[in-house]
C-alpha cells in the first residue's frame, strides 16, 4: 500500500489497525533504548572504567539528553515533515547505539548515552502523529494503545537487557537495538504518510513560544504537575525495589528481573484508560488512578517484609501502581492533544519534559529515603506524592475538567 492509499484510508475510515499497531510497536522499541542500561551499570562501568560514585552518570547523562531532546527537537514536529524527522532522528538513534556498543572509555559511552537519549524522543514524535491521523471520537482509543506499546517497551527492558547480558553482553544489547532501529527507520520511511505541517513560526519563535503556551494553558500545566507527581513514584517505587528485594528477601539479580515483568500487566491499564476517556471519564479516572497509587504505597509500607505472602503482595502492588501511572498518563496525553492541533509537538515536548523530571526526583528522592530510612521511609514518601497530586486534583475547576474531558 502506497502513501497515497495510506492517507485515503485514514481520511475514510479513521486510524486503520495495522498503523495503530506499526505506532504502537515502534513507539516501544524506540522508548525502551532509555532503560537498557539501567540494569547494566555494573558490567558498563567495569568495562569503560567508570568509577561506583560516577556509575550514576550512565543513566543520568541519558535522562538528561532526554529532556533536552522534548524541549528542543520534539517542537520541531510543528514545523518539520513527520516522517522525515522521525527517521532522520532514528538514524542518530543507530549510530549512538553502535558508539556504545563499541566503547572502552567512559567518555565516549556517556556522550553516546547523552545521543541515545536525545534520539529516543522519536516516540514522542509518533504519539501526536497518531493523533493527526485519527478523528476526534476516536483520539483516546488511538492514544491509548499507541501508548501501550510505549509502556511495554519501558516495562521489558530492563528484565530484557539483564537476559541478554546474561547470555551473551553488555555490547550485544546495544548491537541488537542498533539493528532493530535500523529496520525499523526503513520499515516507518515505507509505511507512513508523510504529515507536513502547516506553514507558521521559524525554530527561533517556536522555542520562545513554549513559555508562553505553559503560561497561558492551565489544562497542560495540571496534566503535568499530575503525571510528575505519579511518574516520580513510579521512579522511585523501581529504583529502590530491586535493593528492598535482595535485602528483604534475598531475591537474585535474574529473580528481579522476573519481579520487573510484573510491571508489565500494567500497561493494560492504558487503553482501557483510552477508550473510558472517549466516553467522558477522564475527570474522574485521574482521581481514582492518583488513589490506586497512593494505596500501593499504604499497602507496601503496610506489609511484613522476609514473608512469601509478602513478596506476592508487591508483585500486586508493582501491578496496580504500574496501571495507576500508565493509565493516567494517556489521559493526560488526550486532554492535551485536544487543545489544539496545530501545537500538539509543544504541548507534547512540553508535557513529556515536566513529568519526566518529576521522574528523575522521584528516582533521587527515592535512593535517599532508602539509605536514610530504609523501605519505611522510601514508601512514605511515595505515598505522599500521589497523595500531594490528589489534593492539588481537588482544586480543579468544572472549566478546567470540562476542557480535559473535550
Amino acid at each position: 500500500m502506497d502513501q497515497r492509499e495510506v492517507q485515503r484510508e485514514v481520511k475514510r475510515e479513521g486510524m486503520p489497525s495495522w498503523l495503530m499497531f506499526l505506532l504502537a510497536v515502534s513507539c516501544g522499541i524506540i522508548v525502551a533504548n532509555l532503560y537498557y542500561a539501567q540494569t547494566l551499570v555494573g558490567p558498563i562501568s567495569e568495562a569503560t572504567g567508570l568509577s561506583a560514585a560516577a556509575a550514576g552518570l550512565i543513566v543520568t547523562i541519558t535522562q538528561i539528553g532526554y529532556v533536552i531532546g522534548l524541549l528542543f527537537i520534539v517542537p520541531l514536529s510543528d514545523i518539520v515533515e513527520n516522517r522525515k524527522l522521525a527517521v532522520a532522528t532514528l538514524a542518530v538513534v543507530v549510530l549512538a547505539l553502535l558508539a556504545a556498543a563499541s566503547a572502552h572509555t567512559a567518555s565516549l559511552f556517556l556522550t553516546a548515552s547523552f545521543m541515545i537519549g536525545l534520539g529516543a524522543v522519536v516516540a514522542q514524535i509518533l504519539v501526536p502523529y497518531a493523533t493527526y491521523l485519527s478523528s476526534a471520537e476516536e483520539r483516546g482509543r488511538v492514544v491509548g494503545n499507541v501508548m501501550s506499546g510505549l509502556l511495554l517497551g519501558i516495562m521489558f527492558a530492563r528484565p530484557v537487557a539483564s537476559f541478554v547480558a546474561s547470555f551473551l553482553n553488555w555490547q550485544a544489547v546495544f548491537l541488537m537495538s542498533a539493528v532493530i532501529v535500523a529496520l525499523l527507520a526503513f520499515g516507518l520511511f515505507i509505511a507512513l504518510p508523510k504529515r507536513q505541517p502547516a506553514p507558521g513560526l521559524n525554530y527561533g519563535r517556536l522555542i520562545a513560544s513554549l513559555g508562553t503556551i505553559v503560561k497561558t494553558t492551565p489544562v497542560l500545566r495540571r496534566r503535568a504537575l499530575y503525571q510528575a507527581a505519579l511518574f516520580g513514584a513510579f521512579s522511585l517505587f523501581w529504583t529502590v525495589i530491586p535493593l528492598h528485594l535482595a535485602k528483604a528477601f534475598g531475591v537474585s539479580q535474574q529473580g528481579i528481573a522476573w519481579f520487573a515483568l510484573a510491571g508489565v500487566g500494567g500497561a493494560v491499564a492504558a487503553p482501557i484508560a483510552g477508550r473510558l476517556a472517549d466516553r467522558g471519564w477522564s475527570h474522574k479516572l485521574t482521581g481514582i488512578a492518583m488513589l490506586l497509587a497512593a494505596l500501593s504505597f499504604l499497602v507496601a509500607f503496610l506489609l511484613p517484609s522476609h514473608s512469601t505472602a509478602a513478596l506476592i503482595a508487591l508483585v500486586v502492588v508493582a501491578i496496580v501502581l504500574d496501571m495507576a501511572v500508565s493509565g493516567n498518563l494517556v489521559l493526560g496525553q488526550r486532554s492535551i492533544y485536544a487543545l489544539g492541533s496545530e501545537a500538539r509537538g509543544r504541548l507534547n515536548g512540553l508535557f513529556m519534559s515536566i513529568f519526566f523530571l518529576g521522574g528523575a526526583v522521584g528516582s533521587s528522592v527515592g535512593g535517599w529515603a532508602y539509605a536514610q530510612g530504609g523501605w519505611e521511609l522510601a514508601s512514605i514518601v511515595g505515598l505522599l506524592l500521589p497523595v500531594l497530586a490528589f489534593l492539588y486534583y481537588l482544586t480543579e475547576k468544572k472549566s478546567e475538567s470540562k476542557a480535559a474531558i473535550s
